[in-house]
């Protein structure tokens, strides 16, 4: 079978790591084609990456005849484009956050599942050697989930926005809110505090560096997670611990986490993950591309996610508990 033809849809630092994806798949894929707001830039990336450069999407579209457009916008840029590459019966792999605003989330989802193509969301967690193992394995039902996501960086202008990027909890944790839909469930509310306590004096920079999120489940569960952007410079500190009636989780990455038996006698287990999630999250994209199957993390997802994630905003602008439901 041919190798699928690859385009990316904003070429930045998060486009680079998608690009060695598709690299390291070059037998199943190749990269044709980047488009990007500074032909210069977008130029530069691609002659790194092979492919052309474009600064229009659908002019790309029509030139390169990508079967996958991998989308690193980021998310105050999407206007529309997803669900015009859609329409032209382009699959799909997006970036998350899907959107800033549900309604256009929702609206984002409807367009493309109405188009017929494969279209997945960029939740590479759930794609780690210790999630997928974790995931393997009969834990029994999980009672705690404890999280955790701290950085010490100003990132790019946009990020330090809320307008444009949402904050901290919707650019970043929002990865690990996602884990707690996939290992604990859907949750009934949510309670939450943030604040700025630090960046204040920063120019531009209105969102978040300290944050806490506590999601409740009607039976008793019990999912938390707290953030900072004030730990250590360049270091993405990530981790979280998974409490279940047979089985206890403490996850230092995506891939390697000690899994230790709690009901009965037994040896802990070390995973030691090799994987790159980006590229078995490209993989699977592929492989249901292929098979004409949805795929693993479709892109309905993100927007279900993204509902937790704005939810938990609201409950830390508000400081009121929030029931969580279709209405949220």
């Amino acid at each position: 079978m041919s190798r699928l033809s690859v385009a990316l849809l904003g070429c930045g630092g998060i486009a680079a790591r998608h690009a060695g994806a598709v690299a390291a798949l070059s037998d199943e894929m190749q990269l044709v084609a980047g488009c990007g707001r500074d032909l210069g830039r977008t130029e530069a990336f691609m002659a790194e990456h092979g492919g052309s450069a474009f600064v229009d999407l659908d002019r790309m579209i029509d030139a390169a005849r990508p079967d996958l457009l991998i989308a690193t916008l980021p998310p105050y840029c999407r206007g529309g484009e997803i669900e015009r590459a859609a329409a032209a019966g382009v699959h799909l792999l997006v970036e998350k956050p899907i959107a800033l605003a549900q309604a256009d989330a929702d609206a984002m989802v409807e367009a493309v599942e109405q188009a017929g193509v494969v279209a997945a969301i960029g939740f590479m967690y759930r794609f780690g050697d210790g999630v997928r193992r974790w995931r393997a394995l009969e834990t029994g039902p999980v009672g705690l989930y404890a999280g955790a996501y701290h950085c010490n960086a100003l990132h790019a202008h946009w990020w330090r926005e809320r307008a444009r990027s949402g904050g901290q909890m919707l650019e970043q944790v929002i990865h690990q809110i996602d884990l707690i839909r996939h290992l604990v469930g859907e949750p009934d509310s949510v309670v939450a505090r943030f604040a700025n306590l630090f960046h204040h004096h920063v120019p531009g920079y209105d969102i978040e560096d300290v944050s806490a999120i506590l999601f409740g489940w009607d039976d008793g569960r019990i999912a938390t997670l707290n953030a900072s952007n004030i730990a250590v410079p360049g270091v993405w500190h990530k981790e979280w611990s998974i409490y279940a009636e047979a089985m206890t989780g403490r996850f230092t990455s995506w891939n390697d986490a000690v899994l230790t038996p709690t009901r009965r006698t037994g040896e802990s287990e070390t995973i030691v993950g090799t994987s790159d999630p980006f590229v078995v999250q490209l993989a699977d994209v592929a492989a249901a591309i292929r098979a004409r199957r949805a795929p693993s993390v479709p892109l309905r997802e993100g927007a279900a996610t993204l509902r937790l994630a704005l939810a938990a905003r609201r409950a830390a602008e508000t400081r009121e508990q929030i029931r969580l439901g279709d209405g949220a």
